[in-house]
């Protein structure tokens, strides 16, 4: 089963890290990253722009409203994410509990990443979809 791990930071935690040096951050996401690559569970990580080059897109009325960042409420920002393939939440649960930089006001969201095995095989946009990950190296 795959998993997100989807990395939120607060105001504060962006506070905690102005003074750490990057190149201690990425020795520290390299480390972990190389340890959920030799444990054969990483898919996929990134990490996410600031919020001033970002928009929103607010589909709250009948046309879709844009607006650009920094957003309104700044609480808790996404600030990158981990798809890990293991066999259970408690497993990318331990994986993100070991996750670093997970300072003062950090948090992890685990979010389970259906599969197209899930959806209504008979349904024309799964068949489509289907074809176009299987054209594209991704089943």
């Amino acid at each position: 089963m795959k998993y997100m791990l989807i990395m939120r930071a607060t105001d504060e935690t962006f506070e905690n890290f102005e003074n750490v040096d990057f190149d201690e951050i990425i020795e520290s996401m390299g480390r972990f990253n190389d340890e959920l690559i030799r444990a054969g569970v990483l898919v996929a990580a990134e990490g996410l722009d600031p919020t001033q080059p970002g928009v929103v897109v607010d589909y709250s009325s009948e046309v879709p409203v844009v607006t650009d960042g920094p957003y309104g409420e700044t609480k808790e920002l996404f600030g990158g994410f981990w798809i890990l393939n293991v066999a259970s939440q408690e497993e990318a649960v331990a994986w993100a509990r070991r996750a670093p930089l997970a300072g003062k006001g950090s948090k992890a969201e685990i979010r389970r990443v259906t599969s197209i095995d899930e959806m209504p095989q008979d349904n024309e946009w799964i068949k489509k979809e289907r074809e176009w990950r299987e054209a594209t190296g991704q089943l």
